[in-house]
């Protein structure tokens, strides 16, 4: 899965650059594919590049980066290709430079860009960042306030966004009205500091304020801060894949830590789905948390049966298809005293090809497992995301269009048990109604064509 990417914000008395990268390394989970940043220094100057956060600012020293505001972001995608691409984007228009970092899709973003180009803008990028600057700089020119401006932004945007921009030396955070994205708030010692994960204010050694609210436009300066709802949803719709798979366990989100609601999904997952087993395994180290709740419930022990080679390189290529069959053995490899005559459950938060947990199952047999159960703590994924996650096409996932018993035949476990939805939204502690479930119901909170509306009411014909 893909897609996923942070945003990273701080206005401060003192230099910002050097604390920005130390976020950007706790969010780098979110993205592995480039990273950038931008500060104001006479005017908004960017440092972006590809690779790691290591490897995209590699010889810069940006303790002599002067800049006491500025924004950045982890990108994680396949669509870029130079570093020119990477975010933050700089734009300079009429109503001053706008740096714009964002996390999420813009659903309605070619309709938009036409609209645009209409009124005489020229695209060098194409991007929905792009667009989002130039509306924005459309609407200072017009005299508006910043909060005036955005509300009126924010009218023609649909999809799922957390941003982090800047207007010339100014910063903000601005989070959709449904809260699909995360992004929260919190206190460091010289300033304020936004986010897409509360691990980034730890790694600051910072305080967690609270989570951007759904629909809110913050500015933070080295002072103070200031927060507006300007757009109002009857219900949210936060991503429950954040809690599954995106955030860092350590992270707290929407007020909840994730560790937490991971372990109760292994718990409720033992619960709904028990079996005659010897051991539990994780999948490392995705399913890790889910196993310790899984085992804690079953009473079954855990074990760590698989271990993972931490030291595959992120750009191994893999010439043929047979390699590319092989890159599981290569990453993930059995501890045979440990599966050999056993029957095992393994753990995991997710199936979506499938591909990959049949390499694994046949592993584990090849190495002596009698059975191997397979436990997974995400209902199954039948539909495409549209949100942010590259899941775009229901041939990509196995359990569009088959039933259980058809899945567990094809990745050839002896039994398989997903979480169901009350189990899921039971462990998260939101109501159901306020997630965005559209990968697993098919029901999505913002109008997709083709795609069944939430809350939608069916038409019966007599």
């Amino acid at each position: 899965m893909r897609e996923k990417c942070g945003v990273a914000a701080i206005a401060s008395r003192h230099r910002v650059a050097s604390s920005l990268y130390v976020a950007l390394l706790a969010l780098q989970h979110r993205g592995q594919e480039a990273a950038g940043i931008a500060v104001y220094e006479g005017g908004i100057k960017g440092y972006k590049g590809l690779g790691l956060v290591s490897e995209a600012f590699n010889g810069i020293d940006f303790s002599t980066v002067e800049g006491k505001t500025g924004i950045g972001h982890v990108y994680y995608s396949i669509k870029i290709s130079v570093p020119e691409n990477a975010q933050p984007s700089i734009f300079h228009t009429h109503a001053g430079d706008i740096a714009v970092a964002h996390n999420g899709i813009i659903t309605n973003a070619e309709q938009i860009k036409q609209e645009l180009m209409e009124k005489g803008h020229h695209f060098i990028q194409g991007s929905e960042e792009e667009s989002f600057a130039y509306m924005l700089a459309d609407e200072l020119k017009e005299k508006h306030s910043i909060e005036h401006a955005v509300k009126n932004v924010m009218k023609k945007l649909e999809g799922s966004y957390a941003f982090t921009f800047m207007v010339n030396d100014r910063v903000f955070g601005l989070r959709d009205p449904y809260g699909i994205r995360p992004l929260c708030l919190g206190k460091i010692e010289n300033g304020y500091v936004i986010a897409s994960e509360s691990v980034a204010i730890d790694a600051l050694g910072g305080k967690l304020i609270r989570d951007v609210i759904p629909g809110e436009l913050i500015e933070i300066k080295p002072e103070e801060y200031k927060g507006n709802v300007i757009h109002r949803k009857k219900h949210k719709a936060y991503c429950f894949f954040e809690y599954v798979y995106f955030a860092r366990s350590d992270s707290i989100m929407n007020g909840r830590e994730v560790y937490s609601i991971r372990k109760r999904l292994g718990e409720i997952l033992a619960r709904e789905h028990p079996v005659d087993a010897d051991i539990v395994i994780p999948i490392p180290d995705s399913g890790r948390t889910y196993a310790y709740g899984y085992s804690k419930a079953s009473g079954l022990p855990v074990e760590e049966g698989l271990m993972k080679n931490r030291y595959i390189a992120r750009t191994f290529i893999m010439p043929s298809q047979k390699v590319r069959q092989e890159l599981v053995q290569l990453k993930l490899n059995p501890v045979k005293s440990i599966i050999e005559g056993k029957k095992v459950v393994i753990v995991d938060d997710s199936i979506v090809r499938g591909t990959t947990m049949r390499r694994i199952v046949d592993m584990l047999r090849y190495h002596g497992a009698r059975q191997v159960h397979v436990r997974i703590a995400s209902p199954p994924i039948i539909a495409p995301c549209y949100f942010g996650i590259d899941m775009t096409t229901r041939q990509q996932l196995i359990a569009s269009g088959k039933n259980i018993e058809e899945i567990k035949k094809e990745i050839n476990a002896d039994s398989l048990g997903y979480i169901s939805i009350d189990g899921l939204t039971e462990a998260i502690g939101i109501d159901k109604n306020d997630l965005c479930l559209g990968c697993v119901t098919g029901e999505y909170p913002i109008k997709i064509e083709g795609e069944k509306l939430r809350f939608q009411e069916r038409i019966e014909w007599k």
